[in-house]
């Protein structure tokens, strides 16, 4: 009989399962560790961009047209001479030149907007139905306005209406995976496991469609959205355009896992204990593919964000008055924006941002979810 007093014997056996250990390899890898933090801010954001807005996204003001971006100033003087931290933008004043009439904005350090945190602002409804009036940054006079990231050609602030555009595409990027995960699932998963006809057709289907240039494929369709529709509907045309074709490179990697499981021992023993396909399917073979599913979910979201920034850039995308980052990079496409309004391309900087984050983020849940892979230095 063992003694199981004796410390040269073993008492305790550490177990992980398959997430767990996944999720180890995955903080090792720190690049894709904040990137993660990152991908989550986004999309803290996203859920309540009203509270982070600034301003109302569609008011419109003619006296600050081409605002320029103004500097947070932290320290003031107070009455007695002594530095205060009491944070205000210096005000801006339009000015025009008397020869050539062209305007330009001047600061006027006499004039200071003083802001706070969690400060009262006008009425909103965040997320659509709950009513505030408590934005994370408000200026303590409410009739006063600053611009962060500078103002439009109608005087609407940037900053603002980044924070509007991040909800939509990034949002656009999840419901376009969501759909494309069901088809490349559905489609691979059959194909790899009925094998035959379906296989066939199937393999030729997605072939065809890789093989196909996708910019044209997503303008044609596009294209045949009327413009006129109602802005939801063109939302979601776009997000079944984007995912009638992003499926196929998921189907592939179902189709190929699959075809590699069906003759593995375990789904040799569920068949022959009387499992159901079904059963075979969703309880044995998928569970060991959704590592792979995640990361290749996770990788394949920045390229729909792209697409869509894309789309909305040309004009056969979003239209206004939906705000995404690609819409409001139109703004951008004439030579006086580019001489003038220098700062339109903001939201560029948060598209290349998100992107970045996600495939790195990409990149860590592949190689945590590859046993096979090295462990990252």
């Amino acid at each position: 009989m063992t003694d199981t007093s004796d410390p040269r014997q073993p008492t305790d056996i550490a177990e992980a399962s398959q997430w767990r250990l996944m999720w180890l390899r995955f903080k090792k890898h720190k690049v894709a560790l904040i990137s993660l933090y990152i991908v989550l801010l986004f999309y803290v954001v996203a859920a309540f961009s009203e509270f982070f807005q600034t301003f109302d996204p569609e008011e419109t003001s003619r006296r600050d047209v081409f605002h320029p971006p103004q500097a947070i100033q932290f320290f003031d003087l107070s009455k007695d001479g002594q530095r205060k931290f009491r944070p205000h933008f210096l005000g801006m004043t339009l000015t025009r030149d008397p020869e050539t009439l062209a305007t330009s904005y001047a600061v006027n350090p006499d004039e200071k907007i003083y802001i706070r945190l969690l400060g009262k602002s006008e009425p909103y409804e965040l997320m659509g139905f709950i009513p505030m009036q408590t934005r994370l940054i408000a200026a303590v006079n409410e009739d006063e306005r600053f611009y962060l990231f500078g103002a439009d050609r109608l005087g609407r602030d940037m900053f603002s209406r980044t924070i509007a555009g991040t909800r939509i595409s990034m949002s656009i990027g999840l419901v376009g995976v969501a759909l494309s995960l069901v088809l490349g699932t559905l489609i691979g998963g059959l194909a790899g496991y009925l094998g035959g006809w379906f296989d066939a057709i199937s393999t030729r289907a997605i072939e065809l469609i890789l093989s196909m240039p996708t910019i044209p494929i997503w303008l044609g369709l596009s294209a045949t959205i009327p413009p006129t529709i109602d802005p939801l509907l063109r939302y979601f045309g776009i997000t079944v355009i984007l995912s009638l074709i992003g499926w196929t490179e998921l189907a592939r990697v179902v189709r190929g896992r699959f075809l590699a499981l069906r003759t593995e021992d375990f789904v040799t023993a569920a068949r022959l204990d009387g499992a159901s396909p079904r059963r075979v399917v969703f309880r044995h073979m998928m569970p060991s593919l959704m590592s792979h599913i995640i990361a290749s979910v996770s990788l394949a979201i920045p390229a729909m964000i792209l697409a869509e920034t894309s789309l909305s850039f040309l004009g056969l995308g979003l239209l206004p008055p939906t705000i995404s980052w690609g819409v409001l990079l139109q703004e951008s496409q004439n030579i006086r924006s580019i001489a003038q309004a220098p700062w339109l391309f903001v939201p560029g900087f948060f598209v290349m941002f998100a992107v970045l984050a996600l495939n790195f983020l990409g990149d860590g849940l592949r190689d945590a979810a590859d046993p096979y892979s090295q462990d990252p230095t």
